[in-house]
């Protein structure tokens, strides 16, 4: 009993999606930068900011402490995923493209015509 307990846990574990985990954000143009916790949220995948920082790295109070930053987030092949992504600096979602490699995450997106690069996020 104990070893097919311990093989799907270790299923459960393989199953999670390369995006899942700890993502350090580019500076906004604040200066201001982010650690977005990204997990499941039903189909999709979703980031909550966890904890921000100012320029200089010293950890700040926020108000979007606790925000879905990134939401209706899907896998579209070769490291590559679509969904939403909200804006704190410019209070905007955008539709977003998020390009996976490794430990790094580039960001960008549009909304209403008007495309944002949101720099590259580091894993942490």
């Amino acid at each position: 009993m104990g070893l097919a307990t311990g093989l799907v846990m270790a299923a459960g574990l393989a199953a999670a999606d390369p995006l899942e985990g700890t993502w350090q954000t580019a500076q906004d143009d604040n200066g201001h930068f982010g650690l977005i916790e990204v997990k499941p949220c039903g189909p999709a995948l979703c980031g909550k900011l966890v904890r921000s920082f100012d320029s200089s790295g010293k950890q700040i109070k926020s108000a979007n402490t606790g925000r879905t930053i990134i939401s209706e987030t899907v896998p579209s092949g070769n490291g590559q995923y679509k969904g939403k992504v909200y804006s704190p600096d410019r209070d905007k979602t955008y539709n977003s493209k998020l390009e996976l490699s490794g430990d790094k995450l580039k960001v960008s997106g549009c909304v209403l015509g008007i495309c944002r690069n949101g720099g590259t996020w580091v894993r942490r």
